[in-house]
């Protein structure tokens, strides 16, 4: 008797993240592309990025652009008639979209959480020297742009100069989220 191994189906695979279990029980009714707010910035609708991975059309999909459009405003989720919670699904197609090496060209996104991680794990935390250091990475010119905006945001004392540094229980406690996070699969 031949058994045949069975293969890892795309939708599997999105299935196994977590967030990506509710890929199986969309009925493509779009009400979550009616309801999102950056639909018509994405290369495909919520509704066709479903469509399209559950056709098995994985390069495609996770080297769009529209996980990272998400705003995690969570209305499509609010509104799905089967209560697919589509905004953690985008984030698990982010995940295997840098887990596959896919991300879309023009994506700032996975810059920022590298930083965001850095920055975090040393348990302090300036808004001024991260958003500088993020965009001197990724577009210095804009950060040249963005200097009459960080002057009004260090008037209004909306920004520190200065980190702000974590208790000892709390640099302890985020060193647990973040080593859990690694044991987990999430990347560094």
């Amino acid at each position: 008797m031949v058994t045949e191994a069975k293969t890892e189906t795309f939708i599997d695979e999105i299935c196994s993240q977590p967030g990506g279990e509710g890929i199986r029980l969309c009925i493509q009714c779009g009400t979550c592309t009616a309801s999102c707010p950056n639909a018509d910035k994405m290369e495909h609708t919520p509704s066709e990025l479903i469509a399209m991975a559950r056709a098995g059309m994985k390069k495609e999909v996770l080297s769009s652009n529209a996980m990272w459009y998400c705003l995690s405003c969570y209305m499509c989720t609010v509104r799905c008639p089967r209560g697919i919670k589509f905004t953690d699904m985008m984030h698990a197609l982010e995940y295997l979209s840098i887990q596959a090496g896919l991300v879309h060209a023009k994506t700032l996104t996975p810059t920022m959480y590298r930083l965001f991680n850095h920055y975090c794990s040393m348990g302090s935390l300036s808004e001024l020297w991260f958003m500088l250091r993020f965009y001197l990475q990724t577009n210095p010119f804009r950060a040249w742009r963005m200097i009459p905006v960080a002057f009004n945001l260090l008037r209004h004392g909306r920004i520190s100069v200065k980190p702000r540094k974590l208790t000892q229980e709390g640099s302890c406690q985020l060193r647990s989220i973040l080593d859990k996070a690694e044991a987990l699969g999430g990347v560094k």
